[in-house]
């Protein structure tokens, strides 16, 4: 065998070690899955599908609206006004409301006291976390603490002290009032908030959620302090300089 022949074995032998190295160490490599847990991904779907829902329903009510008001128009149009005025203020939270849905009550955790430890104040970021939750899962109205919650209701910890709006909750027991558009979407809030994350993070501060059973009539009262609208003035119409 001559030098030339030698070198080029070495070097095609060298090429073959590399090779069953690369293919040895590829199938000893796991593949990398997703870890999540299959009821976490369900649940994430089914919140996007409810969210999804509650926005065709949204459509589909200003659609109606918007039909009811052309064929009426060439009518009444001052009662037409008049009621979709009164819907309007219904949707801004300016009116009692009346209808099925649940009440959450929040407390503080009884063995922790029996401990004597000290519990929480009700965090603003927690808080904020359960209405949008309750949202989530079809609530129409809410009240926190007799405060009815409005699409410009800020949650907020001011000195300490956590605030809905100018409402302190410094007071423990509260409630929460929650209203749902039918019986049906109550009953299934009542068993979704059975198993809500959320709640595990009011116990984490050694404090209790109680769920009521779902109630065909929950009354929350209107908004009562002062809307106060910025950044908008009236349209002019066409002609007015």
């Amino acid at each position: 065998m001559t030098k030339r022949t030698k070198l080029y074995f070495t070097f095609i032998t060298f090429i073959i070690g590399c090779m069953i190295a690369i293919q040895f160490q590829t199938v000893q490599e796991p593949v990398v899955r997703d870890t999540r847990d299959t009821w976490e991904l369900r649940q994430h779907l089914t919140k996007e599908m409810e969210l999804y829902s509650k926005l065709i329903r949204e459509i589909q009510k200003n659609e109606d609206r918007i039909h009811n008001y052309e064929s009426e128009i060439a009518g009444s149009k001052e009662e037409t006004l008049r009621q979709t005025l009164q819907e309007l203020r219904k949707e801004a939270g300016l009116t009692e409301v009346t209808g099925p849905g649940i009440i959450l009550t929040i407390e503080p955790l009884t063995e922790a006291l029996l401990l004597g430890e000290k519990f929480n104040a009700v965090s603003p970021v927690i808080l904020q976390r359960l209405i949008n939750e309750l949202n989530m899962f079809g609530a129409e109205h809410i009240s926190i603490d007799g405060e009815r919650i409005i699409n410009t209701t800020v949650i907020r910890e001011i000195n300490g002290e956590t605030k809905v709006g100018n409402h302190s909750l410094n007071v423990l027991p509260f409630n929460i009032l929650i209203i749902t558009e039918n019986k049906d979407s109550a009953d299934k809030m009542y068993n979704r908030m059975q198993v809500s994350p959320s709640i595990e993070d009011f116990f984490i501060d050694n404090l209790r959620v109680k769920i009521s059973k779902p109630s065909d009539s929950i009354i929350i009262t209107p908004f009562v302090d002062t809307l106060r609208i910025r950044n908008m003035k009236p349209a002019q119409e066409k002609g007015e300089n």
